[in-house]
């Protein structure tokens, strides 16, 4: 799509360019929403290594998480399907994990590409959502959430979510946001890094 401008990647490009950056095997990482599981092999792929490593896949919906596994089964060997969790739930709460123990937690917002799209994720829930997963990111560690403004609740989402994290402390968050300027309506990334001590 961007080929004529060789510069200027997709967003997802973008995101999985900062996560081999960011990730190293033996991380602990969160696709908090997992959709057709892209996200979370390219995770599992940076993060799982030998025996160290875990990923954690949340999504609402079943549809999700069979189209994840799916993915996963077909690019991954069995001893490293073992260490990823993949939970049925939303993006809202996540499983017992110990503070400051995770690198990395994404967040791919809007609707199931080819699902109903009168199910998405919502500025409530995650907001509620990004509140939770700050006590789990490691010194360094990133949250990376891809907004979609291109339809009337994602469009909310977005701004609920920019307005939130304008007001964290500049001392302990780094935040910043990346859209293409003359697309209209086009995706942005959010990224949002713990001070590293």
């Amino acid at each position: 799509m961007f080929t004529q401008f060789p510069l200027f990647r997709s967003h997802l490009d973008l995101a999985h360019q900062y996560w081999t950056i960011l990730v190293r095997p033996g991380d602990t990482v969160i696709d908090a929403t997992c959709g057709n599981g892209h996200d979370t092999l390219k995770l599992a792929q940076l993060a799982l290594h030998s025996d160290q490593g875990q990923v954690i896949g949340i999504d609402l919906q079943e549809q999700s998480l069979l189209a994840t596994n799916a993915r996963l089964m077909e690019h991954l060997s069995p001893d490293l399907l073992r260490r990823v969790q993949l939970i049925c739930s939303c993006h809202s709460s996540f499983p017992d994990i110990p503070p400051k123990s995770v690198r990395l937690i994404v967040y791919n917002l809007g609707y199931l590409p080819k699902g109903d799209k009168s199910r998405t994720t919502r500025a409530k829930t995650t907001i509620e959502s990004l509140q939770a997963a700050f006590p789990l990111l490691m010194p360094g560690g990133v949250i990376c959430v891809t907004c979609y403004p291109g339809h009337e609740e994602g469009e909310k989402e977005e701004k609920a979510v920019l307005d939130f994290v304008r007001g964290l402390d500049p001392h302990e968050w780094c935040c910043t946001y990346q859209q293409w300027m003359n697309r209209q309506k086009a995706p942005g990334l959010l990224l949002i890094q713990r001070q590293e001590s």
